[in-house]
């Protein structure tokens, strides 16, 4: 698969509680990401963060919370990341996504493990 050096990076912001037809919502968009084929797709998991609502979700053990911030990453062409969006606006019912320009410096050049 190859990915242009100018690139886009499309960040999305959820919850770790949030879910999409009974499964967990970032393991849907990655799915769907995959699905499409897209270059690539990162969840990570955050031990503090809060949103719209400014409801501190933290991991520290006297404040266990069962919805940590969750930020999923997908890097591919702009052109890639516009297909993608309409299915996100199906999937996502609150949550923030953000869209940058990105440099793609290297992307593998081993055999795909």
């Amino acid at each position: 698969m190859q990915i242009p050096k100018d690139a886009a990076l499309l960040r999305i912001f959820i919850g770790e509680s949030q879910r999409y037809h009974g499964h967990p919502l970032y393991e849907a968009i990655v799915m769907k990401a995959r699905e499409m084929h897209m270059a690539g797709a990162t969840v990570l998991r955050g031990p503090m963060g809060y949103g719209r609502s400014s409801r501190l979700h933290t991991a520290k053990v006297l404040r266990l919370s069962e919805d940590l911030p969750i930020v999923v990453e997908i890097v591919d062409s702009q052109e890639k990341i516009d297909e993608l969006l309409p299915a996100l606006d199906g999937m996502i019912g609150s949550g923030l996504i953000t869209l940058e320009k990105v440099q793609v410096l290297k992307y593998g050049n081993g055999p795909v493990a």
